[in-house]
């Protein structure tokens, strides 16, 4: 898998809509999960909200959404992330490790929920950055 660079968007709960406008406007099948199916929901009225969700265009073009729960911080037109994705660990480590730098761990970068190491971190401009390494799971 290469790694990808994209923009990561949040939304005050309405993240199913939005995926699903982008899908219509620039083609693709979105996937989508909640913090429900994750047991990541803090509040249960929140369950149905979406975690993560991901639009590729045929095209190529990446799109990837998700709901900030109520205890997150949200400012509409700062709701905007840069994600980096992939499966070399080597590679997405050096780019976490070079944008830390100055900057401040959100989220360490650790085995997720999910299976992927997973970490963010806002760089020392002010940029938010996801980074998610797909970890291989185990043949057997």
């Amino acid at each position: 898998m290469m790694t990808t660079l994209n923009p990561y968007l949040n939304f005050p709960g309405t993240a199913r809509d939005a995926i699903t406008f982008y899908a219509s406007v620039f083609s693709g099948e979105p996937t989508l999960s909640t913090f429900g199916e994750f047991g990541m929901a803090q509040d249960p009225a929140q369950a149905d909200l979406v975690m993560h969700s991901q639009l590729t265009s045929p095209s190529g073009l990446v799109l990837m959404a998700s709901d900030s729960p109520d205890s997150a911080d949200l400012v509409v037109g700062s709701n905007v992330s840069v994600s980096l994705s992939g499966d070399d660990e080597a590679e997405l480590r050096g780019y976490w490790d070079a944008l830390v730098d100055g900057g401040q761990v959100t989220v360490p970068m650790e085995a997720s929920p999910w299976g992927d190491v997973f970490g963010m971190l806002v760089d020392k401009f002010g940029i938010s950055w996801l980074v998610n390494v797909a970890v291989t799971p185990p043949e057997g």
